[in-house]
């Protein structure tokens, strides 16, 4: 079955091509009663949309959202929700010389190895432009998550060797974020970053880098405990987003040189009667379950694949070439990243908030 769903209860399916009339979000699941309007979703679009500065992408897209279905009189009505989204600024010529090559770092090759053939204009349905869809989704169920005091904000901690200090995630705010064009809290690595990626573009290169997302107001209980553990779910949403190579939550991959001794967070009794524990190396979640600790993840995302600059490659038949990608690429995704990470770990926690209350206590 095609994997262009995503959710148990709250179910976001996608359609649509980069370079095609537009696409389509359909949301299933969202609860009746929630007030709701284009409006709504224009904040985090603006953020996700290319032409922002310099440092991104000058594809010239308003992503201006139609909801078709799913609203009257200004709230949800239970039933599907279906947004759509025109392209109008699509430039389909700039991909005519390497329909025959393929781009490394891409999913040319994979596609032809899947389907026989592929879309060469701008990746297709590989193309990240279909994230528009996404965040659409991620702004409803961030405003559901909202109602029951849940808060997701993400930022960029890391440009190429460039290293923000944020010493504790939780404190970090949207007007810190949205700050500076290249989206990290901390101002003065910020600048840094801002001039490395400046750097990149100008020698028609690109660069990578790590994005931290946060959760809270998280309740206790989140997730199942086998296959759809609340971190399962939450690596499949990040790493199904365009160019993540990597997912890790709490302490992550430092756990390997920890002892268990200094790893385990020791639980202690809080205010309000509840239990929590005096550190958070477990990223919110033990045993695939939320802890009701802030949620604290991070992923790794890849320099841009399509270079200006020529590349070795070969074309269909196997034949030794070059390209050079034209068209309007990021010289770093990171900047445009940080709504789409947002979107994807709200989805993933509003669809386990709706799955946890249809499995309460009674």
């Amino acid at each position: 079955m095609p994997g262009n769903t995503f959710g148990k209860l709250f179910r976001v399916t996608t359609a649509g091509v980069s370079h095609g009339p537009g696409y389509v979000v359909i949301v299933d699941g969202c609860p009746p009663g929630l007030a709701l309007a284009e409006e709504d979703l224009l904040p985090d679009l603006r953020r996700r949309r290319p032409g922002q500065s310099k440092i991104v992408t000058q594809r010239k897209e308003e992503d201006m959202p139609e909801i078709w279905s799913g609203v009257f009189e200004g709230k949800t009505d239970g039933t599907s929700i279906a947004i759509l989204f025109c392209n109008t600024d699509q430039r389909s010529h700039d991909y005519s010389d390497i329909k025959d090559k393929y781009r490394p770092g891409h999913a040319d090759f994979t596609f032809d190895a899947k389907y026989g053939f592929r879309d060469y204009r701008g990746g297709g349905r590989s193309s990240a432009r279909e994230t528009v869809c996404r965040v659409a989704a991620g702004a409803i169920a961030k405003k559901l998550l909202a109602q029951q005091g849940i808060r997701i904000l993400g930022w960029v901690k890391q440009v190429g060797d460039v290293v923000a200090n944020v010493p504790d995630p939780t404190c970090v705010t949207l007007e810190q974020v949205e700050a500076t064009p290249v989206r990290c809290p901390d101002a003065t690595t910020a600048e840094r970053m801002i001039a490395l990626i400046d750097t990149v573009r100008k020698e028609q290169d690109s660069i990578g880098g790590v994005s931290e997302l946060v959760a809270v107001g998280v309740p206790a209980g989140l997730g199942e405990p086998v296959f759809d553990k609340l971190k399962a779910d939450l690596a499949k949403a990040l790493l199904s987003l365009p160019a993540v190579m990597a997912f890790e939550y709490g302490a992550g991959f430092g756990v390997a040189t920890a002892r268990g001794s200094a790893n385990n967070d020791v639980f202690v009794a809080k205010a309000g009667a509840s239990i929590g524990t005096e550190t958070n190396r477990h990223g919110g979640m033990l045993g695939g379950i939320s802890s009701g600790e802030p949620i604290v993840c991070r992923v790794a995302v890849k320099p841009t694949s399509s270079l200006s600059q020529p590349q070795r490659t070969v074309t269909r038949e196997g034949e030794p070439t070059e390209i050079a990608t034209r068209g309007r690429h990021d010289p770093c995704l990171l900047p445009r990243f940080v709504p789409m990470g947002e979107a994807m770990m709200a989805l993933v926690l509003i669809d386990h908030w709706l799955r946890w209350r249809a499995q309460c206590r009674i």
